[in-house]
């Protein structure tokens, strides 16, 4: 059967199928991890990066071997495509880099990105353990150091809270609350719910003293705030 197939498709055609295949299983591993926790490159975006990078080893490998063959002063250089793969892949992983503030999210799934090609140009290559075992490492990497962190850093000087937006909130309303009960404030962040929805998520410093019950109930009152919780 592989035979035939290189038979009608090529020489290396097979080789070419099972590493491109590999790739595939292994970014979309890592791409899934992404994809459950909701970041801004998930499933299919690291899929193609694996693939592409996988797809562009190949070509370095086997796409010019008519011409080396034909040729004798053609030299074979497999290295020169990969590096440019490298270098410009920090393009797509700039822009999962969100900078809000003071704060700054994506850059764990711009270096997953980044190492996803990698993984793609090594597959191509046909060092296949190896691939496995650095996809291994990312998923717990991603995985466990994540809770590691989460329980590490639980309970310090900070809490968290979570307000429930209606479309047209101005974030200041919320800020001027903070500030009127003297909260010092940590850290701001805002996704996306259900419908136009927003949940905003502030970080406030435990140390500070202020009445809780009458800081969220003034909170409650602002316009186009739905709910507000307090998250440990």
């Amino acid at each position: 059967m592989i035979e035939y197939i290189d038979q009608v498709f090529g020489e290396n055609f097979s080789i070419i199928m099972l590493r491109v295949l590999v790739a595939l299983v292994l970014s979309g591993l890592i791409g899934f991890e992404r994809e459950i926790k909701n970041h801004s490159a998930g499933f299919r975006t690291h899929i193609i990066v694996g693939v592409g990078s996988c797809l562009m080893m190949l070509l370095s490998l086997y796409g010019f071997e008519e011409l080396i063959n034909e040729y004798d002063n053609i030299r074979f250089d497999p290295a020169r495509i990969p590096s440019y793969v490298i270098s410009g892949i920090g393009f797509l992983g700039a822009g999962t880099i969100i900078v809000n503030g003071m704060t700054i999210r994506g850059l764990t799934t711009a270096a997953s990105i980044w190492t996803t090609a990698g993984l793609g140009l090594v597959v191509g290559a046909g060092m296949y353990a190896p691939a496995v075992f650095t996809t291994l490492i990312i998923l717990l990497s991603l995985v466990f150091l994540n809770n590691f962190e989460e329980k590490l850093t639980k309970g310090r000087s900070s809490y968290l809270i979570e307000i429930v937006a209606l479309p047209g909130l101005k974030i200041n309303s919320i800020v001027s609350v903070l500030e009127k009960h003297e909260v010092i404030i940590k850290d701001v962040e805002i996704e996306r719910a259900e419908g136009d929805n927003r949940n905003i998520y502030i970080k406030l410093d435990r140390n500070s003293e202020f009445d809780r019950v009458a800081l969220f109930a003034e909170i409650a009152r602002v316009d186009q705030v739905k709910n507000i919780v307090e998250r440990n």
